[in-house]
Order: C-alpha cells, then sequence, then structure tokens
C-alpha cells in the first residue's frame, strides 16, 4: 500500500466492512427514541408517576443490562482465549476464536442499540421522579462515566485511544452492575 491509502485507510473513523452494520443500527436506535420519547411526551402526568411506568422504565434497563452483558462478553472471550490453562486446548480455542469473532462483530451495533436504551431508561426515569437513593445517584455516575466510551471507540478503530476505551468502559461496567443488582 502506498502511503496516501493508508492515510486515506486511517482516517476513516469506521472500518467500511462494519459501517453498513454501525449506521444501519444508528439509524434504527434513533428511530426507536424519538418514538419513544413522542410516546413519553403524549403520556398524562398520573401515568408518569406509576407502577405501570416504572415498569416501562425498568424493563428499557434490562433489555439494555443483557444486551451490555453480550457486549462484556467481547473482552471476556478475549482474555479467556489467552489464559494458559487453554495452551493445549486446540478445540476449545477454535470454538472460542469462534465466538470471539461473533462478538466483535456485533460489539459496536449492540453498543449502540444498548446506549439507546439506556437514553430511554434514563429519560423514563427522570419522568418518573428523580430521588436521591442509591438507584438513582448510581445510576447518573454510571451514565456519566458512559459518555466517554463511545467516543473513545471512535478513537480505538484508529488505534489511537490509549486503552481509554477499556478502562473507560470496564468503569462504566462495575458502577452499571453496581446500579443494577444493589
Amino acid at each position: 500500500m502506498k502511503t496516501s491509502e493508508i492515510k486515506r485507510e486511517r482516517q476513516l473513523w469506521i472500518p467500511k466492512k462494519e459501517r453498513i452494520w454501525v449506521f444501519t443500527v444508528m439509524i434504527l436506535s434513533t428511530l426507536i427514541v424519538l418514538w419513544e420519547l413522542k410516546g413519553f411526551l403524549a403520556l398524562p402526568l398520573s401515568t408518569l408517576h406509576s407502577k405501570q411506568f416504572e415498569h416501562t422504565l425498568k424493563s428499557f434497563g434490562s433489555i439494555a443490562r443483557v444486551l451490555l452483558f453480550f457486549v462484556l462478553s467481547y473482552y471476556v472471550i478475549l482474555r479467556v482465549i489467552k489464559l494458559p490453562v487453554l495452551k493445549g486446548q486446540a478445540k476449545v480455542k477454535k470454538w472460542l476464536s469462534t465466538l470471539l469473532r461473533y462478538t466483535r462483530k456485533w460489539h459496536t451495533p449492540v453498543a449502540i442499540f444498548s446506549i439507546s436504551l439506556i437514553i430511554l431508561h434514563t429519560v423514563a426515569a427522570f419522568l418518573h421522579g428523580f430521588k436521591f437513593d442509591f438507584n438513582y445517584v448510581s445510576g447518573l455516575i454510571a451514565l456519566l462515566v458512559l459518555l466517554p466510551v463511545p467516543i473513545s471507540g471512535l478513537f480505538r478503530y484508529q488505534r489511537r485511544d490509549r486503552k481509554w476505551h477499556l478502562w473507560s468502559g470496564i468503569t462504566f461496567a462495575i458502577l452499571f452492575l453496581l446500579h443494577s443488582f444493589l
């Protein structure tokens, strides 16, 4: 490759092979968020403070939690493959590498969709009524830590993030687990 081709390829934020899925999921996620926000605005105040609406906001969070476990599984599988225990296990490593390829392909699109569900969960929580208790405060802190994760993910594509994506993602995962299960 020529130097100019390498520069041009490096300047692209999202690799060509992933671009179609990333943009498709971004468009679908944006449409879903806008549709749900429109639905939130149409609800009367009595509904926003009901147990039924609380169930709705929790279901957004629950679905996002399952999707985030899939997103995090990429890093877990990557670490497991490198374990010295699996040194002579060719079949296991082959199976894990297939699984790793699958999770790598869907890591970004699933993360984008789960972020859209987190946005809906956050908006619904504020509409339901913010309280200064552990759940609300831990969720807000986790959301603030989540903000740099997708931005550092863009830099990750060009290998210019200096592991910010990994460490901010791990920090978010810890805070998200605290918010979800405590």
